[in-house]
């Protein structure tokens, strides 16, 4: 399979297509032929030497965590996945994934079925950030239903997600964001409502 391969740590000229053994699934894993990366900053730090070098080591090794694709292969005890399957998932992090490549293995469990409102790009652009939005604001912090909630940066890719997820869950948003933004980080927030009176808050709140 090709892979997008650095020998070293340093800025994108690092990375060159090489050509690589495609995994084999163990058990309770599934192969999963990727049709879409997605690229954080994680990415590019660890490739400068920084984010998650120091879990991965010294090169070479492959980068990328947030795939799409479909399953091409499924492990003995595999029960939950099948060939065939589009599915998303952020497998190993933070150890190497090797997403930026053709196939990828991982177990079952850290993939789900995409949706099909979404493409694969779009898929493989929501893990990291979506996760991040979503541990903070349920697993952390425990928001209900009536709380407000303060998201700075909150037209940024993590900061977008926390405004809808709030809003799923009951909570009231006051975000912050560039003027340019405000408009759309409103129709984020009252996606529920489509409300007159949620449209016409003040220029800082969702």
């Amino acid at each position: 399979m090709r892979a997008v391969v650095q020998q070293r740590f340093g800025s994108a000229d690092v990375l060159s297509v090489q050509t690589r053994p495609r995994p084999v699934p163990l058990p309770t894993e599934v192969l999963v032929r990727v049709h879409a990366a997605g690229v954080n900053p994680v990415d590019w730090k660890s490739r400068g030497g920084h984010g998650m070098a120091g879990v991965l080591g010294d090169p070479s090794f492959v980068l990328g965590w947030d795939v799409a694709g479909v399953v091409e292969e499924v492990g003995f005890g595999v029960h939950t996945l099948a060939v065939g399957d589009r599915v998303f998932g952020m497998p190993w992090f933070p150890r190497e994934a090797g997403g930026y490549a053709e196939y990828v293995t991982a177990p079952a469990r850290q993939f789900a079925r995409t949706p099909e409102v979404l493409s694969d790009v779009q898929a493989a652009a929501v893990l990291l950030a979506a996760l991040t939005a979503w541990q903070i604001l349920v697993d952390a912090t425990r928001i209900q239903a009536g709380d407000r909630v303060l998201i700075n940066a909150a037209a940024g890719g993590v900061g977008h997600l926390a405004v809808q997820f709030a809003r799923y869950l009951g909570a009231r948003v006051i975000a912050s964001a560039s003027p340019a933004n405000h408009e759309w980080l409103r129709t984020l927030a009252c996606w529920r409502t489509r409300h007159a009176s949620c449209m016409s808050r003040s220029p800082n709140a969702a």
